[in-house]
């Protein structure tokens, strides 16, 4: 079994090796346009920021280490055309020039996504920089060094923890969002209030329901930053817009969403039998709306990776599917949350409800405990639970991969009330904060079916 790889980060990398360990025999040969593979771009805040001091760790494997398990993997090469119909694909060696052609019995489609660059006057301007590789990341450190006022166009995670990181090493931070709240795709305005105070407290400029719509500069360098409300000076600005899908190469040869990304059925495979995708590339199953969706996470990407290889050859193992868990750290603020927020739960017009506690997570006759804030959010009819979030101060994060389960099981906001969670004082109450939130969910009467005789 000949299987040809395209692009070689999360998603790639498990695909890879999970075949290799799988199928021996199989001739498997890698195409990575870059110089790197397996670089952990969610780390990138903690590289500028300099929590991480060597970026090795960044990287999960290398083409030595699938050389290891019998895998060709062929950097700087460039795959410019599939031809699905011939099971075919045509290379370029970046270094070189040279072009080839290969052929494959199975295709593995792991070509991940690319920032969104917006087309606006100044976009040439030196100084406007991308957060995305490793590359990226030492060209974001390195001018960083060199300048004073950094402006970060893009309040998701991404951008969020690299203000963060500019403000720890001493600059002056400018985070610029279209949106009225910052991460509005991930939490409801009772978390992004506090955070964003947090983030004003600690000397950082918020420039909120501003749409970039130009950059200025002076011999070639950006210098200010042009939006619907007025200007920015700055002396260096890192765009996290969002991303969108590498998938031009099989553009009108399978089942692809509006945005570009490619569907997947439950074993990984596009809408061609022999032709597999997983990660950023690709739209997955959401639990909390049963649609598909873009939802570009590292979890899921590795997950999809794996699933590729032991869906290679026969259907052994199906997705069940994601609720986009995700976390983040904000200074002293302890932040996850899964499945839909009440905001994208009305916009998907669905018909819900919410249960917001805000309680002590451990006893209080301990001698420390603190504060815990949990949203859940339900629907209104059957009571499924469709997404929940929580922030504290102490790391609580874990109890969200609870919730993410719940959703995934389809379980009710009544059933999390009377969930088995055991008590130890050291760590929670007899009635653990998720128990509380189903509690306060439950109705308030009781309506009888028949007459109760005493």
């Amino acid at each position: 079994m000949k299987v040809a790889v395209i692009g070689c980060t999360h998603a790639g990398t498990a695909a890879i090796v999970n075949t290799a360990q799988l199928y021996p025999d199989a001739e498997i040969t890698v195409y990575e346009r870059n110089d790197n593979i397996s670089f952990l771009s969610c780390g990138i805040a903690l590289y500028v920021g300099g929590v991480i001091k060597d970026p090795q760790g960044l990287f999960y494997s290398s083409p030595e280490k699938l050389a290891e398990l019998g895998v060709t993997t062929k950097m700087r090469h460039e795959v410019i055309k599939v031809d699905t119909a011939g099971k075919t694909l045509r290379a370029r060696n970046l270094a070189t020039g040279e072009e080839f052609n290969d052929s494959y019995d199975k295709l593995i489609m792991t070509t991940g996504s690319w920032p969104i660059v917006p087309k606006l006057e100044g976009m040439e301007l030196d100084g406007i920089l991308l957060s995305k590789n490793y590359n990226h990341s030492n060209t974001i450190i390195e001018r960083a060094q060199q300048v004073n006022r950094i402006t970060v166009v893009g309040a998701g995670y991404i951008g969020v923890e690299l203000v963060e990181a500019f403000q720890m090493n001493g600059k002056q931070v400018t985070l610029i969002d279209g949106e009225d709240r910052i991460l509005s795709k991930y939490l409801d305005e009772e978390f992004t209030t506090p955070i964003q105070q947090s983030l004003e407290d600690h000397g950082i400029k918020l420039a909120l329901g501003e749409k970039v719509s130009s950059f200025a500069g002076e011999n070639g360098k950006v210098t200010k930053v042009i939006t619907s409300k007025g200007e920015h000076e700055t002396d260096l600005v890192i765009l996290c817009i969002g991303f969108r899908p590498n998938t031009e190469l099989l553009k009108g040869q399978v089942d692809m969403l509006p945005n570009g990304a490619i569907m997947v059925n439950d074993y990984m495979q596009t809408s061609l039998p022999d032709v597999f995708a997983a990660g950023d590339s690709c739209a997955i199953h959401y639990n909390p709306t049963g649609q598909h969706a873009y939802i570009p996470l590292a979890t899921n990407a590795v997950r999809m990776g794996t699933l590729v290889a032991r869906n290679l050859v026969e259907n052994t193992i199906p997705y069940m599917g994601t609720q986009g868990t995700s976390g983040i750290k904000i200074y002293e603020d302890n932040i996850a949350g899964t499945g839909l927020t009440e905001d994208a739960a009305k916009a998907e017009g669905m018909d819900v409800e919410s249960v917001m506690i805000t309680d002590n997570y451990r006893p209080e006759f301990m001698p420390t405990f603190e504060q815990v804030q949990l949203k859940v959010v339900y629907a209104r009819g059957t009571r499924r639970i469709l997404g929940a979030q929580i922030m504290s101060k102490m790391d609580l994060t874990q109890s969200i991969n609870t919730v993410s389960v719940c959703i995934q099981n389809r379980m009710t906001v009544d059933q999390l009330a009377f969930i088995d969670f055991f008590f130890q004082p050291h760590y929670n109450k007899p009635w653990n904060f998720l128990n509380t939130a189903g509690l306060q969910a439950l109705p308030k009467t009781i309506e009888r079916k028949e007459p109760v005789t005493v």
